[in-house]
């Protein structure tokens, strides 16, 4: 197989890029607006043998000020770059939030599109929120409908589906919407998620994840409890703060064995939150009262003074739910706390020797326009699911650079 580039938009700290590059996809580079979260994926993700052009500069730029500062170098890109990937920022089509037509982070779908336009890829892959298919752009349908439309009138083939992260290894029951699209006339006739399914099995079994049932998030993060342990100054430098002194488990399970493939000693990421007495208290009352895996009850709620909407205590024996840009939404399954950034990454899929950078969390006014870490996870297309999509992509794009396929693979399902 020959090499296939790709182009990453909204890149985030880098969950797609990682995904796609273990899949066999060699980077180009990469569009993302937050400094935080673009260093986060320059310590991860850009080395030496990047393709980086030379007339983009290695830092945090706005697809607008890209598209409009470098468009002739974007044209240029025609017939070189084999797929443009990313998801467009998701905060105004979360039914988690408000969601408001004129929310002007909408307004990126149509930049994501005039970036098509300009360098016209062989593969479009999008990711976004389920309410990316619900939330209407205007009368003529919603967001999901004006991206398929526009994308055909592109000369692009259209698949999208609702993809579940855990059906995939991934320890977190996130749904997400992705778009796949094609401009190559030999890949006529492949459903590209069939596909997927297809090798689902085997995609898990090569990994060592069970391919019967979903990985808990006990399996994940169970490593990381605090009973049990000792522990130290957490070694950030913020002396306020504990952390565990980790010890590697010496039976790990499949999945912890996988995000630990490579890395040595304790991960980073494991400061440990700082609760007030009558938040310790309230999330033992939690522990002890509520049904685990569902979020709190509006009576529950009530009955515990918090005006929060939403909070989840996790079930040890169940995958996740949707880890968010906010760190108060899950209680830990056994002990009285919300989870550590690890535990989150964890949840996620990132490896154990992924690091973020950044201050940890961000309130106030600064919230809505930050990036701090807890964000730049919460944001990230899980990169096991990344994986996943990267290496059916890929081989499609074998499949139409040697202008022939074998149909009887998709016959199997």
């Amino acid at each position: 197989m020959g090499t296939q580039t790709f182009i990453d938009l909204f890149a985030g700290c880098g969950g797609l890029s990682l995904g796609l590059r273990r899949a066999g996809w060699t980077s180009l580079f990469a569009v993302e607006a937050h400094p935080d979260a673009f260093a986060t994926y320059s310590r991860n993700l850009i080395g030496d043998t990047d393709a980086w052009p030379d007339w983009l500069p290695q830092k945090a730029v706005r697809i607008e000020q890209l598209i409009s500062d470098h468009r002739r170098h974007l044209k240029e890109l025609r017939g070189h770059v084999d797929l443009v990937a990313g998801g467009p920022p998701c905060q105004g089509f979360s039914t988690a939030g408000r969601r408001r037509a004129d929310d002007p982070r909408n307004r990126m779908v149509g930049h994501y599109l005039d970036f098509l336009r300009l360098v016209q890829p062989r593969l479009v892959l999008l990711e976004n929120v389920r309410g990316f298919t619900t939330m209407q752009l205007d009368d003529t349908g919603s967001y999901a409908a004006h991206v398929t439309g526009e994308l055909e009138d592109m000369g692009y083939r259209v698949w999208s589906e609702m993809l579940v992260a855990s059906e995939w290894g991934v320890p977190q029951r996130r749904p997400r919407f992705f778009v796949i699209a094609s401009r190559d006339k030999g890949l006529d006739g492949i459903d590209p998620f069939l596909r997927m399914r297809v090798g689902r099995r085997q995609f898990l079994g090569s990994r060592g994840l069970p391919t019967d049932k979903e990985v808990s998030v006990a399996e994940a993060i169970g490593d990381l409890e605090t009973r049990g342990t000792t522990l130290i100054p957490y070694r950030g430098g913020d002396g306020a703060f504990m952390e565990i002194n980790y010890a590697a488990p010496v039976a790990p399970t499949g999945y912890l064995a996988l995000m630990r493939s490579g890395a040595s000693g304790s991960p980073t990421g494991l400061r440990l939150p700082r609760h007030s007495n009558i938040v310790t208290e309230r999330f033992d009352k939690i522990l002890s009262t509520c049904r685990p895996g569902i979020p709190l009850s509006s009576e529950d709620r009530m009955r515990f003074g918090m005006q929060k909407r939403s909070l989840t205590l996790l079930a040890a024996d169940k995958p996740s739910c949707t880890v968010t840009t906010l760190p108060d939404d899950m209680v830990h399954y056994q002990e009285p706390r919300i989870l550590t950034l690890r535990e989150c990454a964890r949840l996620q899929s990132f490896p154990d020797t992924f690091e973020f950078l950044g201050p940890y969390t961000t309130g106030g006014d600064r919230r809505r326009e930050a990036c701090p870490r807890y964000t730049q996870v919460g944001n990230a297309v899980p990169p096991l699911l990344s994986e996943a999509i990267g290496e059916v992509l890929f081989a499609l794009g074998s499949l139409a650079q040697d202008g022939a396929y074998c149909s009887e693979v998709f016959e199997m399902a």
